[in-house]
């Protein structure tokens, strides 16, 4: 992958290709996005403009005709489903990370290692991601239901548009805990529970060239950097498996 990687940047020097990819993330990819921006604008002088935010609402987004050129999407629903509709480029999706869903709160102690807090009242509400417009919302409502708990905590509910949205809520008091992804919470403080993964669907996050990158060399390059070790070092870092 590291050849891959060096012969794209011999084939074209950085002062004669020098160009931008717009790429829509998923918003629980924030922070590692920002670190593997910061890599590949050193390794290749190509510039990333990344908008941050819910898979759900940039695929609708993208129907209606908006210019982003990569998808780094928090599923493999939406990619295929802008395949099937012609907005994207076959045979160029991958999985490129498998996320964690995590319960977590700010506070120390809070969060027991099995995630009883659910079933007690120590809590007014629990923040999690609108399940119609984000993945990991999604994710988050099928392990309550399969914990038998949908119902009993259903008004206590505080939906983000997205997992940073989520996360927000919870940092600020809104909510005493709520579902987010592992990369959010990585070495922070707190207290969290990571649920067995067989109570919640594998959040395989898909990467997609969009119609709008068609003969784009710069996504391309992107695609490509984002199998190289470097990055799936990065992944690790932030809790993530590496996929497929």
């Amino acid at each position: 992958m590291k050849l891959l990687i060096a012969i794209f940047i011999m084939c074209f020097p950085i002062s004669s290709y020098a160009d931008e990819v717009l790429i829509a993330v998923a918003a629980n990819f924030a922070r590692p996005m920002e670190k593997i921006t910061a890599e590949f604008q050193k390794d290749t002088g190509h510039k990333i403009s990344a908008s941050y935010g819910s898979t759900g609402k940039f695929f609708t987004q993208i129907l209606r005709g908006a210019p982003f050129e990569v998808l780094l999407a928090a599923d493999e629903e939406h990619p295929e489903k802008l395949l099937a509709a012609g907005l994207a480029q076959a045979q160029t999706d991958f999985v490129y990370a498998i996320g964690k869903l995590v319960l977590w709160s700010p506070k120390t102690d809070f969060v027991d290692a099995e995630g009883k807090v659910l079933q007690g009242k120590e809590f007014r509400h629990l923040s999690m991601a609108a399940p119609k417009l984000a993945p990991y919302g999604a994710a988050a409502e099928e392990l309550l239901k399969n914990l038998k708990l949908w119902t009993k905590l259903e008004d206590k509910l505080i939906y983000g548009e997205n997992i940073s949205q989520t996360h927000q809520f919870v940092v600020s008091g809104n909510a005493e805990l709520g579902f987010v992804s592992l990369s959010q919470v990585k070495d922070f403080k707190g207290s969290f529970w990571l649920p067995p993964q067989n109570l919640y669907k594998p959040l395989k996050q898909k990467a997609i060239l969009l119609k709008g990158g068609k003969n784009k060399k710069v996504a391309e390059v992107f695609l490509t950097y984002l199998k190289s070790e470097k990055v799936q070092k990065i992944l690790r870092e932030f809790g993530y498996e590496v996929g497929p």
